[in-house]
């Protein structure tokens, strides 16, 4: 196996690193979960949604119960496991499936919209960056909607002084804006919004994609 960061957060998900991961502070969840909704008062309610990766399933929980039609999938069987349990928790009947972002098996446009929440900041370079977005493009039929790490913000600014006085580095890398719509340009999507937990302060950002035709 590779030690580089692709594979360590492709990889990684064991099911005792899967049980950690999943439940985040409610802090956090919370804020998370209001940007989620930020984004999709741009979806309508009646689209076919693929959340991926889906985690422990916080996120396919989060829209089912807001009345959307939600499909989990993740690459990591542990994380599947978990997700289905929590949905059956949640007396919710969406269905949860493993699979890969870089080898998706579904049908061009099978979806919707595609919501692809906190992965591309494990991404270590632009190739792999961009067969991730081709294929969430490829599937999604009208909107997709990614997560990154902005270098513009307050906590990156932290991350690049410690690294730059001999501290530890960070596996979450940031990519700028610009970057990121240069892979959505080059599969035909354009973008509707980009919208920040809390802009210039938080990394996160969720921009949203939409298929010009």
């Amino acid at each position: 196996m590779q030690s580089d960061i692709r594979y360590r957060g492709k990889e990684k998900y064991d099911r005792s690193t899967a049980l950690a991961y999943k439940d985040r502070p409610r802090k956090q969840h919370a804020a998370e979960m209001s940007l989620i909704d930020r984004v999709f008062r741009h979806i309508p309610q009646a689209h076919r949604v693929l959340d991926l990766p889906c985690g422990g399933g916080r996120v396919v929980v989060h829209l089912a119960r807001r009345g959307y039609h939600v499909t989990g999938a993740d690459h990591s069987p542990a994380m599947v496991e978990i997700a289905r349990h929590t949905l059956d928790e949640n007396s919710l009947a969406c269905p949860v499936e493993q699979q890969d972002i870089e080898a998706l098996t579904y049908a061009d446009r099978q979806f919707d919209t595609i919501i692809c929440f906190r992965l591309f900041h494990h991404f270590p370079n632009a190739e792999i960056r961009q067969k991730a977005v081709s294929e969430l493009c490829r599937v999604a039929g009208t909107y997709v909607a990614l997560s990154y790490f902005s270098p513009l913000s307050l906590t990156s600014l932290r991350t690049r002084l410690r690294i730059a006085l001999g501290g530890r580095g960070s596996q979450k890398l940031t990519t700028p804006l610009a970057e990121v719509q240069g892979y959505f340009r080059r599969q035909g999507f354009v973008l509707v919004k980009d919208l920040a937990r809390r802009r210039f302060i938080h990394t996160l950002h969720v921009a949203l994609f939409a298929r010009r035709n």
